[in-house]
């Protein structure tokens, strides 16, 4: 690297600073228009993801997470690829170690999980400082620093999953990235792309679907998977409804902890209309004793829910973190 000479004219720096301030206006529209694509729109069923990257461009995504420094090493296996959860040697799960609180006494519990967090900076530090803290977050692997924002949200209170790319099913139309989960792959070479995911960050409870339509109908698929996540002591979150009995069937026989969502309540991002799906989760939680919902980290999301939350005192129902309504294997 030169040194500037001191003879250097003042109009030689002036263009020398444009050009900076000009190629970091460039990469910051390049990095919006990641987000916008990535996040895609729910209202579709399941998100619009597409990356442009090939899945042998493994250069391209972020770098493995050293572990939480707030996390203990009994539940983290340092491997080739980063940190791997694991059952501590005194059999506690990762899925306990790192729970909220269950809120006390027996009133009906709603659980939400918010996706698509680590991609958008503004996005996902609202979602943090903003939703009650018994909303759980989960985290898209290819954003950069994750860890950093798992280690924030933990520290006020939320339960993480990490969101683990699956194929849709209009791929390639919607493209989850060079790591997802195909239905039609062999059990290692999926099994890699989801050690891949999983080793992204650390601190977790569990994992949930990004995109995902078509690998989570295939029971066949999905069993070999659910069986690794159960072994980590892990839990699994279906974010979508059409799939739901193959998802069961395959916990079921996979043994792990597993719930699905009963409603996604920005399925319609407006402001009137997530208002009366929070409503009826809570009438669901009701009649049923608990339920779970999902939603995207939209911005009008990320309102209503913090709006909502806090009229529910009162009301006979209880916000939760997603392990006290999961369900325990079978």
């Amino acid at each position: 690297m030169t040194e500037e000479r001191p003879e250097a004219d003042a109009g030689k720096k002036a263009m020398h600073r444009l050009a900076i301030g000009a190629a970091a206006f460039f990469l910051a529209l390049i990095g919006f228009g990641l987000v916008v694509t990535f996040f895609g729109d729910p209202r579709a069923g399941e998100p619009e993801t597409r990356l442009d990257l090939a899945a042998t461009e493994t250069n391209a995504a972020p770098p493995a997470a050293a572990p939480d420094e707030g996390n203990s090493s009994r539940f983290v296996e340092q491997t080739d690829q980063g940190p791997l959860p694991r059952i501590a040697p005194d059999g506690t799960p990762p899925m306990r170690a790192y729970a909220a609180p269950i809120p006390p006494g027996n009133a009906p519990r709603v659980a939400l999980v918010v996706t698509g967090l680590g991609v958008g900076a503004k996005e996902t530090e609202s979602a943090i400082n903003l939703l009650p803290a018994a909303v759980t977050l989960a985290f898209a692997p290819y954003g950069g620093d994750v860890q950093r924002w798992v280690r924030e949200a933990r520290s006020r209170g939320h339960e993480v999953l990490v969101e683990i790319p699956m194929e849709p099913a209009d791929f390639p139309d919607s493209d989850p990235g060079p790591y997802m989960l195909r239905a039609g792959a062999a059990v290692d070479a999926n099994q890699q792309r989801l050690i891949w995911s999983l080793t992204r960050f650390s601190g977790y409870v569990g994992a949930t679907n990004l995109a995902g339509s078509r690998f989570l109908a295939e029971k066949k698929a999905l069993t070999p998977v659910f069986s690794f996540l159960a072994e980590r002591g892990l839990l699994f979150f279906d974010g979508g409804k059409a799939s739901e009995a193959a998802t069961r069937d395959a916990a079921a026989q996979a043994g792990i902890s597993f719930a699905a969502s009963d409603d996604a309540v920005d399925a319609v991002v407006a402001a009137d209309e997530i208002d009366k799906r929070l409503a009826a989760l809570a009438d669901r939680a009701r009649t049923q004793g608990r339920a779970a919902g999902t939603a995207f980290v939209y911005p009008v999301t990320v309102e209503r829910i913090s709006f909502w939350a806090r009229t529910l005192p009162g009301k006979g129902v209880v916000l939760a973190p997603l392990t006290a309504v999961v369900s325990p294997p079978k």
